[in-house]
């Protein structure tokens, strides 16, 4: 074998290694390509730089402020290494792959825009020259005359016009995405950024690959079909151009974001708050009023305190009922002023949060809004504020009521706790509130665990009737009425727990017990409020110990509902088919029961001349003559009224 057959040979089993690009995958050619790139050390005005070559490769007038900035980054001759890299590339499609890692080795500390920017600048330097001399039409000047022959201007055509129109355009989308990536945003606020990445080493790749291809053709050397380098560089760019618009779209989100999250963090007042969360710029959302089943305007809940419902359209018929209630209770004396709130000055407000609104959600919606009686938002597209909601007030898709001030403070981050378990006794829904009428009945429980009556405080939605007195037929009565009731179809087909515990059923020394706890609590010195409420409590407890028939408690979770006397208490039972869908309107099977057992206690003691407790602040007891050939009830001639704190100096005798 001769020498020159050997190095044939060798040059033949080299060209078989190299990878045709066109039977690579992208995401083989992402993995050649990405181990190339370093760090982007190396500086590249690139912004100048691209002004420069657009004006040549695309004939555009080149800006004033850059036309005469003649020293940039990188050098000249970076460009003329890579331009003679180009014009020297053997022919072949494998070869033309090997170009362009080797380019691409070479820019490893360049980012990825530059890159593709000077290797753009080294085909211009050989392309613009193309250009020009084809243009300029100058017969006296022997010298361009002269370049014009030595390029053989006359018999070479212009190859790569669609090509250059495609890589400055692709280019000039890559330079947007490493403005937008150096702008910082979170991945998480702005995802496609980083999607892009993805595709941009793999849109460097073809730019470079078509470029040195089209130099091929420019110098004569090669006869490449450039529209296949058009294909694969579009399809690459298509990718990342879809990414870039999503890119765009986030970053709009992401700035109305935290433009409103700024405004979001010192609103002037409720309605600025509101309309941050539900208003898109410039557009004005309906309110639904469901009082008045018509809309009105955010406006209504100026200098007002709001309750905010958000939720989602599934499952949320109990609160739904259960705000129905409060609205009612709220419209109650509207004008009464509890703890320096005023009543009236409390709204409802329903946002809901539905990610995706279609006709199915609509309907469904249209459906729960007609059974309000409160305030809604109607807005079928995602909340701008969604993700404020989610931030400020930790909404996780469980239904929660933020409660804020006119002035868009947070009273309570979440009052749907507390209105469950306590309704409107604990307006006006302050975390502190709540905490106060837990306080009010612990001592209560305290003393059921002291007289071991082996009754545990409960919460949720349960419901214990807890009872006792001398008249035996009346607690047997009694016993009846409320399992009577538990088993009621109106009872069974909602998730309400109802038990009933006899005090001293199981063992008499529990009785005297419990009443001894409840003594003591009257004999202790009280100073706070929530004390002297303790107090009403203990004696209405000690109170109703003197009904003749009996007695009962009715309690819901950690809350004591009803203190009662006997027969009104037996009597609400019995007649539970009369009340029984107010069960269902009220805030519960308690305050329903409490409102019928409120007539029932009129009805029987309005025929009685003694006075009987109708509430915790009644303290008057019935008490019979001691002389035994009497035994009439006697009559009340003065009443001694004393503070709970006992050392307050107003006491005296009416």
């Amino acid at each position: 074998m001769s020498l020159s057959n050997g190095a044939d040979a060798t040059s033949k089993q080299q060209k078989l290694q190299l990878p045709n690009p066109f039977d690579l995958t992208d995401s083989e050619i992402l993995e050649k390509v990405y181990v190339t790139h370093l760090h982007d050390d190396d500086k590249c005005d690139v912004d100048v730089l691209f002004d420069v070559v657009s004006s040549v490769v695309l004939k555009t007038r080149l800006t004033e402020s850059k036309a005469y900035q003649t020293v940039f980054q990188p050098e000249f001759r970076t460009m003329k290494l890579i331009s003679c890299q180009m014009i020297t590339t053997p022919r072949g499609e494998r070869y033309v792959h090997q170009a362009t890692m080797c380019i691409l080795h070479h820019l490893r500390n360049y980012s990825w825009d530059a890159k593709a920017l000077v290797t753009l600048a080294a085909f211009a330097l050989e392309y613009g020259n193309l250009l020009h001399l084809s243009d300029v039409a100058t017969p006296d000047n022997l010298l361009t005359n002269s370049l014009k022959q030595l390029n053989q201007i006359q018999t070479r055509k212009d190859p790569a016009t669609i090509l250059v129109a495609l890589v400055t355009k692709v280019l000039h989308d890559i330079q947007e995405w490493t403005r937008l990536s150096s702008f910082g945003y979170d991945i998480l606020d702005v995802p496609s950024l980083s999607d892009a990445l993805h595709e941009v080493p793999v849109v460097v790749y073809w730019i470079i690959s078509s470029l040195i291809a089209a130099t091929g053709n420019l110098v004569g050397v090669s006869d490449y079909v450039l529209s296949r380098f058009v294909d694969r560089l579009s399809s690459a760019a298509s990718r990342f151009q879809d990414h870039l618009k999503l890119s765009r779209e986030q970053k709009g989100y992401a700035d109305e974001y935290y433009k409103r999250k700024k405004a979001f963090s010192n609103p002037k007042d409720i309605v600025e708050l509101l309309r941050l969360l539900i208003q898109h710029n410039g557009s004005k959302v309906k309110i639904y009023d469901g009082s008045i089943k018509t809309s009105t305007d955010i406006e209504v809940f100026d200098q007002k305190y709001v309750l905010l419902f958000i939720s989602s359209l599934d499952k949320i018929e109990d609160e739904i009922s259960l705000l129905n209630s409060l609205y009612d209770r709220l419209q109650e004396n509207p004008s009464e002023i509890i703890k320096t709130y005023k009543k009236e000055d409390f709204k409802i407000l329903w946002i809901p949060i539905v990610t995706f609104w279609d006709d199915k959600q609509r309907l469904k919606f249209n459906a729960l809004k007609d059974t309000i009686k409160w305030y809604a938002v109607e807005f079928f597209t995602e909340l701008p504020g969604t993700d404020l909601i989610k931030e400020k007030f930790n909404y996780r898709g469980k239904p929660i009521i933020p409660v804020l001030t006119p002035l868009a403070d947070t009273l309570n981050e979440d009052a749907m706790d507390l209105i469950f378990q306590w309704g409107i006794d604990a307006f006006p829904f302050r975390k502190s509130d709540g905490i106060d009428l837990t306080l009010k009945w612990k001592w209560f429980w305290d003393a059921t665990k002291k007289a071991n009556l082996g009754i545990q405080q409960v919460t949720g939605d349960r419901y214990i009737f807890i009872y006792g007195g001398a008249d035996k037929k009346w607690i047997q009565d009694f016993a009846v009425a409320v399992e009577k009731t538990k088993g009621h179809a109106a009872i069974l087909n909602t998730d309400t727990i109802i038990d009933h515990y006899e005090l001293g059923k199981d063992d008499p020394r529990v009785v005297p017990r419990f009443w001894i706890e409840i003594e003591r609590k009257r004999l202790k010195k009280h100073k706070d409020v929530v004390d002297c409420e303790i107090q009403k409590i203990v004696r209405t407890l000690l109170c109703l110990k003197q009904d003749q028939q009996g007695w009962a408690i009715l309690t819901k979770g950690s809350n004591v509902r009803v203190l009662g006397h006997g027969e009104p208490m037996r009597q609400t039972l019995i007649e539970f088919d009369a009340w029984k869908d107010k069960v269902f309107q009220k805030e519960g099977f308690d305050v329903a029961f409490d409102e019928y057992y409120k007539i029932k206690l009129n009805e029987i003691y309005a025929r009685q001349q003694c006075a009987i407790v109708k509430n915790n602040a009644d303290v008057l007891v019935t008490i019979t003559c001691p002389n035994p050939t009497c035994g009439r009830v006697m009559e009340v001639t003065s009443v001694n009224y004393k503070c709970c704190h006992r050392d307050a100096p107003n006491s005296g005798n009416i």
